[in-house]
């Protein structure tokens, strides 16, 4: 078995995903007690999502839901994965992450990205038009000064002076972005691995030092499954990669189904394709298993940190993957 390094921390991202016959009041509460969990367990940061409008998606206030889990965990980091700065007014991102900085001091962590809404008539209602790469340059510099000392002689409360980590998510330019800002990146682990080893090479290579990261820092994050069997880690990885695989075909995020439910569904053509595709980059299997390909994924990314984001209709059996996971460092060492 390949031990994970030592030095490399383990996070998770939670998008409170809703199962069929599920209730959003539920998904967050699930949410949360997951947190309380991934505390006790050893993991590094607790990151939430932002969706709007999405039916299998609970998490619609990322900042929110943030205070809610800081609340709930004493010692675990907590942020977002992301905000989507251009949803918002840079001006009220910083005061609620100065707010919350305020109230749990030394545990919060803004990460931020550049996804618009999933419909057209989302961004409608999110009141902008607007998401190209110069937009969210100038909305992430605009950001980070009211961190600093303001912004033409407007105060973001709280934020200023906080020295909050700061992090941005790699959506096409993003890995640029961050090297240019002087930021920790995340990047995810799907398509092309050597694509992403390259875009992480760049961001190395371009780094500009800042007052928030004196050097790079890359977190990748990635869907990690274990369970008794191979077969049985693979199942449980279905109902995510059919729900992705229905959003690209039907427009709708939906809540998540069993594996039988998605046994007996009629894919189309384009569907199969999606779904298969979903399955591909999935890391999955037994405990030795999945060891062996973050130790493979580590080494070629020279990551300092995975965050790893997994949904499966079971609950039981995700939280008991979160748990096997955090236990591969103790047995690997």
């Amino acid at each position: 078995m390949t031990p994970i390094p030592e030095a490399t921390r383990l996070s998770i991202l939670d998008r409170s995903r809703v199962r069929r016959g599920q209730s959003h009041a539920d998904a967050l509460r699930d949410t949360v007690e997951f947190a309380q969990l991934a505390e006790r367990w050893g993991y590094h940061r607790f990151w939430v999502a932002e969706h709007h409008s999405v039916p299998g998606v609970a998490g619609t206030a990322p900042t929110v839901l943030v205070a809610a889990v800081a609340a709930a965990t004493a010692r675990i980091r907590v942020g977002t994965g992301g905000v989507m700065l251009p949803n918002h007014q840079p001006l009220v991102v910083a005061e609620q992450f100065g707010v919350l900085a305020s109230l749990f001091p030394g545990r919060i962590d803004m990460g931020l990205g550049r996804s618009v809404g999933f419909t057209d008539g989302v961004r409608r209602a999110l009141a902008h038009d607007r998401a190209d790469a110069e937009d969210f340059d100038a909305d992430l510099g605009e950001l980070l000064d009211y961190f600093d000392a303001g912004r033409f002689g407007v105060h973001a409360g709280s934020a200023e002076g906080a020295h909050l980590p700061t992090f941005v998510l790699a959506t096409g330019s993003g890995a640029e972005r961050a090297a240019r800002f002087g930021l920790p990146l995340v990047i995810a682990q799907v398509g092309d691995r050597a694509a992403m080893v390259r875009a992480i090479e760049r961001y190395r290579a371009e780094f500009r030092p800042s007052a928030r990261a004196e050097q790079p820092y890359v977190i990748v994050s990635a869907t990690v499954m274990i369970a008794d069997t191979t077969a049985l880690a693979h199942r449980l990885l279905l109902p995510e990669a059919w729900s992705s695989a229905y959003a690209r075909t039907r427009g709708e995020f939906p809540a998540l189904l069993s594996p039988e439910e998605i046994d007996a569904t009629t894919m189309t053509a384009r569907q199969r394709e999606l779904f298969e595709r979903a399955l591909d980059d999935q890391i999955h299997g037994s405990e030795a298993e999945v060891a062996d390909s973050l130790g493979q994924l580590i080494t070629q990314t020279g990551a300092e940190e995975i965050l790893v984001h997994t949904s499966t209709f079971d609950r039981t059996a995700r939280l008991d993957s979160h748990r096997r996971l955090a236990g591969l460092r103790s047995a690997a060492h």
